[in-house]
C-alpha cells in the first residue's frame, strides 16, 4: 500500500474507533456532557427551551451535581438550516461525547438527525418537539404534546365542549407535515364521528395578506376555524376576518400562539380564541403547579413561555432518571435507564412522562383549555381540568 493510502486508511480507522466509543465513558468524576440542538437564530427561534434546561442543570450543579459530578450543558444552534442542524448534532454527540440530548427545540432538528441518533445509540428528550420525526423516532421522546395532538385536542374542545358545528381548517404546511395534521384531524373524526366542513392546506407561512383565505372560509359556511399558525400569521388572519366584518367566528388554535405578546396584539378575537395549552397555563401566575418553574425562570431572567416550560421539564425528567443510575453515568447507562424508567408525574402536565422502549413516542395527550376574548388582551382559563384525548 502506498504511504498516502496507508495514512488515509489509518486515519479512517481512528475516526471509526473514536465514533464507536463516543459517550461510552466521559471519565468517572469528570463532567457529564449533555447537549441540545436548537433554533437559536434564523427565521423562527426557540431559545427559551435550552435556556430553561441550562437553568435546571445549573441549579443541580450548585447543589452538588449528579453523584458528585457536574453537568456540562452544550446548547448548539441549528440556525434553521439542515446542514447546520446535522453539524451541530455531530459536534455535541460525536466530538463532545454527550450522554444524551435534553431540551432541544427546533423546526427541523428531529427530521435531520433522528437516524444519526439511532446510529450513535443516543436518546433525546426534546424540550419542544415540532416536526413529525420528533414523535415517530425510537430515540426521541419530546416533553410536549406537539402540534398534532394539539390539533386533535383543539378540535375536541370546539366540537364537544363548545358544541360548535361547521368547523373548518386552514393549514400552514411546512415540509412533510400535512400527513401528520391530516392524521390529527382523522383522529378527531374517529372519536366524534364528525367531519370538517372545509379544509384548505394551501395557507402560506408568513403571508402578507390572508384576506382571500378568510373570504373562502366564510363563503364555505364556517362557524369555527382551526389553524396551526405562528403568531404573526394568526394576527394577520384575525385582522383579515375583522376587516371583513366576520366577528362571530370561533378560532380553535394551537399552543404556538399562546403568549402574552399575542394577547396584547389581538383586539378583535371574533367569538374567541381557544387553545389547549400543552403545559399548565403559565399566565395563571398564582398557580402552585408552576411555582418552581416560575421562580427558577424569574431568577434567571428567562421568558415565561410554553417553550421554557418544555425545556425545564425535559431537564427535570433527565435528572430524575439519571440520579437513579447505579455506577458511572455514560451514554449506555443513560440510554438503559431511560428505556427502563417508570412514568414521572408532574403537576405541570396532564400526562405522565416516560421514554420507554417504544419505536415511537407521542404519549403526551393532554392540554389545558384557555381562552382569549375580544377586548381583553388577556388569556383566561377555560376549564377546571385537563382535556385529554381518549385512549383507544
Amino acid at each position: 500500500m502506498k504511504p498516502a493510502r496507508r495514512l488515509v486508511a489509518l486515519s479512517a480507522a481512528v475516526l471509526l474507533a473514536t465514533a464507536g466509543c463516543a459517550g461510552a465513558d466521559s471519565g468517572a468524576g469528570g463532567p457529564i456532557v449533555v447537549g441540545s440542538v436548537n433554533a437559536l437564530s434564523g427565521a423562527a427561534t426557540f431559545p427559551e427551551a435550552s435556556q430553561a434546561a441550562k437553568a435546571v442543570f445549573d441549579a443541580a450543579n450548585a447543589s452538588g451535581g449528579v453523584n458528585g459530578r457536574q453537568i456540562q450543558y452544550k446548547a448548539l444552534d441549528d440556525k434553521g438550516d439542515p446542514a447546520a442542524a446535522a453539524a451541530a448534532a455531530r459536534e455535541v454527540v460525536g466530538r463532545d461525547e454527550a450522554v444524551a440530548l435534553v431540551g432541544s427545540s427546533s423546526l427541523i432538528e428531529c427530521e435531520i438527525n433522528n437516524k444519526y441518533y439511532e446510529q450513535q445509540k443516543i436518546l433525546s428528550i426534546q424540550g419542544i418537539g415540532v416536526d413529525p420525526a420528533c414523535f415517530s423516532s425510537p430515540n426521541i421522546a419530546p416533553a410536549n404534546v406537539g402540534p398534532y395532538h394539539d390539533m386533535t385536542l383543539t378540535l375536541l374542545y370546539g366540537s364537544e365542549t363548545l358544541k360548535l358545528n361547521d368547523i373548518c381548517a386552514l393549514l400552514e404546511i411546512a415540509g412533510n407535515t400535512l400527513p401528520s395534521y391530516q392524521a390529527a384531524i382523522d383522529e378527531w373524526s374517529a372519536i366524534t364521528g364528525k367531519k370538517l366542513k372545509y379544509l384548505d392546506s394551501t395557507v402560506p407561512y408568513g403571508g402578507s395578506d390572508y384576506t382571500s383565505y378568510i373570504v373562502k372560509a366564510r363563503n364555505a359556511g364556517c362557524k369555527a376555524i382551526t389553524v396551526n399558525p405562528v403568531e404573526p400569521d394568526s394576527i394577520g388572519q384575525l385582522k383579515a376576518a375583522a376587516a371583513q366584518g366576520w366577528n362571530d367566528v370561533t378560532w380553535l388554535l394551537l399552543t404556538s400562539v399562546y403568549s402574552e405578546n399575542y394577547a396584547k396584539a389581538i383586539t378583535n378575537a371574533g367569538a374567541g380564541v381557544y387553545v389547549p395549552a400543552e403545559f399548565y397555563p403559565f399566565t395563571d401566575t398564582a398557580s402552585p403547579q408552576n411555582k418552581d418553574w416560575h421562580d427558577l425562570m424569574t431568577k434567571n431572567n428567562i421568558p415565561l413561555t410554553s417553550f421554557s416550560q418544555g425545556g425545564y421539564l425535559a431537564a427535570k425528567y433527565f435528572l430524575d432518571v439519571v440520579k437513579g443510575i447505579k455506577g458511572d453515568v455514560t451514554r449506555e447507562s443513560v440510554t438503559k435507564a431511560l428505556r427502563e424508567m417508570q412514568p414521572i408525574t408532574d403537576p405541570m402536565v396532564g400526562t405522565p412522562y416516560v421514554f420507554g422502549p417504544g419505536q415511537t413516542h407521542h404519549d403526551n395527550t393532554a392540554g389545558w383549555p384557555i381562552k382569549l376574548a375580544s377586548g381583553t388582551n388577556k388569556w383566561e382559563l377555560a376549564a377546571n381540568d385537563w382535556l385529554r384525548i381518549p385512549k383507544k
